[in-house]
């Protein structure tokens, strides 16, 4: 796994061992920064289910300002750690140990341009997400985009509002999600 483009190109991140987390692939990673363009330069991120911090190390790569990165399995906690420290994005890092949800609900009056979800597949983790936001729609700044992964036989609930779905992509067995604020 490595970072595909922007300041750190080519630079090397350790993945966690076993199966229980799964990287996002450099194919469907370029097809979301592809998607995202510009919105990411200057962008305050947040990496909810941060796995290896792939996605927020991407995206500060690529010119976000910073990034919240939130993961609750220790191990996996670790490896982000190392590949903060090993790239060097420290300073513009925050590394949480601690659930997605509980996240959102001890900090709700935080505001991000991108907020990445990528939970374990077929646990409906993306809709508790997307339902908790519902409390706090702020969360994500105006023309800010949610962009989420699930198994590409997976659906959203309907009533996502004040959220909406822009455009969606299938990458092998992932389904991309691009979400925005609809009540703006």
């Amino acid at each position: 796994m490595r970072i595909i483009a922007g300041e750190m190109r080519g630079r090397l991140l350790k993945s966690v061992e076993g199966m229980q987390t799964r990287p996002t692939s450099d194919k469907v990673k370029g097809a979301i920064f592809n998607v995202l363009g510009d919105k990411v330069l200057d962008a305050r991120v947040l990496d909810l289910f941060a796995g290896t911090g792939n996605l927020a190390i991407e995206a500060i790569s690529r010119g976000s300002r910073e990034a919240v990165l939130v993961e609750k399995r220790f191990d996996a906690h670790q490896v982000i750690q190392k590949n903060i420290e090993r790239i060097g994005v420290g300073d513009k890092t925050k590394l949480l140990l601690m659930d997605a949800i509980m996240y959102i609900k001890r900090y709700p009056d935080e505001v991000f341009n991108l907020i990445f979800l990528d939970p374990p597949y077929r646990e409906e983790l993306v809709a508790k997400v997307i339902s908790t936001f519902k409390e706090h729609p702020a969360y994500l700044a105006p023309a800010g985009v949610i962009v989420a992964e699930t198994a590409k036989d997976e659906k959203l609930n309907s009533d996502i509002y004040p959220f909406e779905i822009r455009k969606t992509g299938v990458y092998g067995d992932t389904l991309v999600w691009y979400l925005q604020r609809t009540d703006i």
